[in-house]
């Protein structure tokens, strides 16, 4: 069966985060943001798809999935297509920097500044740098030092020419300094920018003032190592105690990256290799003068509107208009859909901020993937737990990265009297849920948030993503049952309204798809479309090439990895796909079957992969009220009418830019902002 390999179909859509700084449409600093972007994501994929691969090699893996050739080989290919890239990456910020030197900034790497820039430096670095740094000189005679991952280092280089010695140091460039510095300048002078790196370059002879050298130079490195979490079997250790110990040996976990600046000596890039354990290979990576570009997602405006995308302010929700009308009664009389960041995220804080006061409210349950770092969800979720609600909180531990922070949170709910579970063995709880029962009278309320995305106010505002509000009985009912499998691992309840991995999503998935089927084989008209962030599973994707060879219509819009290859004659000639980078990261999961007519609409926080539906709990919840179902309809067309930031996937992977039959300008996110907008 042919497939996309899913890292390479990995790299092809980070090449299109890397497209979007060479995008000249977007504002100058965004587009300097989105080489942040391109290099935290490239971060990850070393960290865990390419540590993934080495481990295949570690069990002498022979094959690979969608790639001719074993694992070697694809690390091989995987180098091939990085570099490419950093070239790509390169010239992008060249671009990126003559631009800014058009609108008169000036990045600078403390050359040719004049003697009130250089004390303004030099200030700064005694002041505010200078105490933070921590120089380690390197021997042969002492163990080399333990490096973080991820770290930003400057391997220093000391050079006494008469007595032809050479001394070695570190200095990690610190994590907590403003890495971008704003040089004062004469009025009217250009804006001047000097990167924490290179104020640290320029006053290396202080720092290290004692030795004696004729020239000392400095390179920028790091290293990235694999983020497996490796959990012991202990049954003497409670989960969390396990977790906390994988988390502190993920710190030492093996290299799979080293990139350094393509400038360093080659006498000290041996032996930073050397002291690293490092040999020539797939893993050692030439770069440019800096590394750490996660951090140019916070790169400055200057105060400067036009570089920075127009904001978009949240919208209310049409029925939540009435901050006096309690929300809970609003659900409890219809369906309300809310898509962020296009309406208010707030409206998911209020419901349980109402909850956590109301006296009918006797329990609150919720399962928490990733959470804000001053959470307003938290906060709501203590006041209930401290008005006598009982409140339980799922929360999953393993939410790769940010497994501290939900330890931390773990411990300060239960501090705070809600009742803390950690998920169900062997499957990760990616589920968005909250269920709040009410008593009034004799009789039991249910309410239920179903969503696509996390409980995280800042992400809320930056990814795409959509929450049902519902009282419907037989959905919250069903709602109940998956929170009683969090309590009790050996509950296997019958769904037959949510659609929920493990245990039923893949048999429901394929009971759709095959009556698209069977409709397209009578002659009706037949139709899949599928929003999601991954489509990877082998099962699934045979079925739609089944389908597509049958005559059924599919329209994809896949964010990132696609394994399917559409286009193909006999096989696929049926699917299109499409891929959106924009303003905002496309995150929301929607599926529709046309069955014949009377359309199926669901949202789900589970994408096509087979850790997803095997492997999680994840629930998929079915949209019926028609109006819902036409916003939802109306932000799927929008991304198909997108000639803006919509590519092509195609059987070659070239990203190209989809071309439309209209006159104008269409950039989805802003058409379905105004389409929302426009509702009140």
């Amino acid at each position: 069966m042919k497939l996309f390999n899913r890292e390479l179909s990995w790299l092809s859509f980070n090449e299109r985060v890397l497209q979007e700084s060479l995008d000249i449409s977007n504002p100058l600093v965004e587009r300097i943001r989105f080489l942040g972007i391109y290099s935290n994501n490239m971060d990850e994929f070393y960290r865990v798809r390419v540590a993934s691969i080495r481990r295949l090699i570690a069990i002498k893996k022979t094959k690979v999935e969608g790639f001719d050739g074993g694992p070697k080989a694809l690390l091989k290919k995987i180098k091939h297509v990085v570099l490419d890239q950093q070239r790509l990456f390169e010239l992008s910020y060249q671009k990126l920097l003559r631009e800014l030197r058009e609108h008169h900034i000036l990045q600078t790497d403390g050359k040719h500044l004049k003697e009130a820039e250089i004390d303004f430096i030099q200030t700064q670095f005694r002041e505010n740098i200078r105490p933070q740094i921590v120089p380690i000189m390197l021997s042969s005679k002492r163990r080399f030092p333990q490096l973080k991952d991820g770290g930003n280092y400057l391997g220093i280089k000391m050079m006494d020419f008469e007595k032809t010695k050479v001394k070695y140091a570190l200095i990690e460039i610190p994590a907590n300094a403003e890495r971008f510095v704003i040089i004062p300048t004469e009025e009217n002078g250009p804006n001047k920018l000097i990167l924490l790196d290179d104020i640290i370059r320029f006053n290396l002879a202080e720092i290290f003032s004692i030795f004696k050298f004729d020239l000392i130079v400095a390179h920028a490195f790091k290293i990235t190592r694999d983020a497996e979490l490796d959990v012991d079997d202990d049954i003497s250790k409670s989960y969390l105690e396990k977790m906390k110990e994988s988390v502190e040996m993920r710190k030492e976990g093996d290299t799979v990256r080293f990139v350094f600046d393509s400038a360093m000596p080659i006498d000290q890039l041996q032996y930073l290799m050397e002291a690293l354990g490092l040999k020539p290979g797939e893993n050692i990576i030439p770069g440019g003068t800096y590394h750490n570009f996660k951090d140019f997602m916070n790169f400055p405006d200057f105060g400067n509107k036009s570089f920075r995308f127009k904001k978009l302010k949240p919208v209310v929700h049409p029925e939540l208009k009435n901050n006096r009308e309690p929300i809970i009664k609003k659900i409890l009389t219809k369906d309300i859909l809310l898509t962020f960041p296009f309406q208010r995220f707030q409206h998911v804080i209020d419901v349980l901020r109402e909850a956590a006061i109301d006296p009918k409210v006797i329990s609150i349950k919720i399962n928490l993937y990733r959470v804000a770092p001053n959470s307003h969800i938290i906060n709501a979720l203590i006041s209930a737990a401290q008005n006598g609600i009982k409140v339980t909180a799922i929360i999953e531990l393993k939410a790769r990265f940010d497994e501290s922070n939900n330890i931390t949170w773990s411990n300060y709910l239960e501090d705070n009297g809600v009742n803390v579970l950690f998920g169900v063995q062997n499957l990760k709880v990616h589920s968005k849920l909250f269920l709040i029962k009410r008593k009034v009278g004799n009789k039991i309320q249910m309410v239920a948030h179903i969503g696509t995305g996390n409980f995280h106010e800042k992400t809320a505002n930056i990814y795409t993503d959509c929450s049902l509000l519902t009282a419907d009985k037989s959905i919250t009912r069903e709602v109940e049952k998956v929170f009683k499998i969090f309590k009790n691992n050996i509950d296997r309840s019958v769904f037959r309204e949510l659609l929920v991995s493990p245990f039923n999503i893949r048999r429901k998935l394929i009971g759709l798809i095959e009556k698209e089927i069977a409709n397209a084989k009578n002659g009706e008209e037949a139709k899949i479309t599928i929003k999601l962030n991954n489509l990877v599973d082998p099962k699934i994707i045979k079925k739609l090439y089944e389908a597509s060879s049958a005559g059924v219509v599919i329209n994809g819009v896949i964010r990132g990895i696609c394994a399917l290859v559409p286009g193909i004659e006999g096989l696929s000639e049926n699917i299109t796909i499409r891929s959106i980078v924009g303003q905002f990261l496309e995150h929301t999961r929607i599926f529709v079957f046309h069955n014949g007519g009377e359309e199926k609409y669901f949202i789900s926080s589970a994408d096509w992969m087979t850790r997803n539906l095997d492997r999680r709990i994840e629930v998929t919840v079915p949209i019926y009220d028609k109006s819902l179902q036409k916003d939802l309809q109306f932000m799927l067309d929008a991304c198909f009418l997108d000639n803006q930031k919509a590519r092509a996937i195609d059987a070659l992977q070239r990203n190209k830019n989809v071309k439309s039959d209209l006159n104008e300008k269409y950039n989805a996110q802003n058409e379905i902002y105004h389409y929302f907008k426009s509702k009140n």
